[in-house]
């Protein structure tokens, strides 16, 4: 008999029905049966490392010199990748071909990548820089550039984008999809990994910005709030099942801006040079140079009102 000192839950029959969700009823392990995961919290914690190496005056400590600095950046590094490599190894046993991998193989391997993501993060930092200054340059509200390090949305989704970019390249799609996707519920932009997106890239505000798979990007690009980069369409197989991987994202060439709540659908180009205007929906390519706006707009900024009674 329960009282309030000694409640009886049930747990018996909860554990056990739970137990038969797990393994029979609603099964959701990976089919090999994996149970050592990617650590969401070790990601965050490699990001903040890797912010911190990048940047150190702004994300590492307060107090460094021009003599401790390096020092810094490099003790930050050693603990950082060393920290990632083994979240790479977790992540790598995910993949098709790794199935019969020994934990030795997949260790290797893991410190493989790491090492050549550790290389390539001077010309990451270049990019960021880019963007950096191409929030500076394309915002009269923008004060100086620790502003923008600090407190633009736009500047921390890209943080983790280049990151996650590279390690997706390197082989590591899921680790790459965490990085995104902590980014993502921070600040309401939502950019694949695979996305591959040029430099001096801004985005102004962010929130409610969606970037898809594959989609292009070229330098010198501006999107506002809410723009979607997205699909039209996705093929499927015989049997229904989506196929994976085709190109079904926008290619948006060199100095085009996208202002709030433009939705672009499907594998089209838009030219070097466009314009998009606001909560435009195209699925069609344009050529470069284009204007494109509503047509109430155009007919308002030409005085011909009679057409919108």
């Amino acid at each position: 008999m329960s009282n309030a000192a000694h409640p009886d839950w049930g747990l018996e029959q909860i554990v056990s029905d739970l137990r038969a969700s797990r393994e029979e009823l609603h099964r959701t392990r990976h089919p090999l049966g994996i149970r050592e995961l990617p650590s969401r919290d070790a990601v965050i914690n490699i990001v903040a490392g890797l912010r911190a190496a990048l940047f150190p005056t702004h994300y590492g400590a307060p107090d460094l010199t021009d003599e401790s600095v390096d020092y810094y950046v490099g003790h930050t590094l050693e603990s950082t990748l060393r920290l990632l490599a083994e979240q790479i190894r977790r992540a790598l046993r995910f993949l098709p071909e790794n199935a019969g991998a020994t934990d030795e193989a997949l260790r290797t391997h893991a410190f493989a990548i790491a090492r050549a993501f550790g290389k390539q993060l001077p010309a990451i930092r270049a990019l960021l820089v880019s963007d950096i200054q191409a929030a500076f340059t394309g915002d009269p509200a923008a004060q100086h550039i620790t502003e923008i390090l600090l407190c633009y949305p736009g500047v921390w989704a890209m943080t983790h984008h280049r990151l996650a970019h590279a390690l997706h390249r390197l082989g590591v799609p899921l680790l790459a999809r965490f990085i995104n996707e902590i980014a993502h519920s921070a600040t309401g932009i939502d950019i694949h990994p695979g996305a591959q997106i040029g430099s001096s890239f801004f985005i102004d505000h962010g929130t409610g910005v969606v970037i898809g798979e594959t989609a292009i990007i070229g330098e010198r690009v501006r999107i506002y709030q809410t723009v979607t980069l997205g699909a039209k369409s996705f093929a499927a197989d015989l049997d229904g099942t989506l196929v994976k991987g085709n190109a079904r994202h926008p290619i948006v060439e060199d100095d085009v801006v996208i202002y709030a709540g433009a939705t672009i659908l499907g594998r089209v180009t838009i030219g070097r040079g466009s314009v998009i205007g606001g909560n435009v929906w195209l699925t069609h390519s344009v050529p470069p140079g284009s204007s494109v706006r509503q047509s109430k707009v155009r007919e308002i900024e030409r005085g011909d009102e009679d057409k919108l009674k």
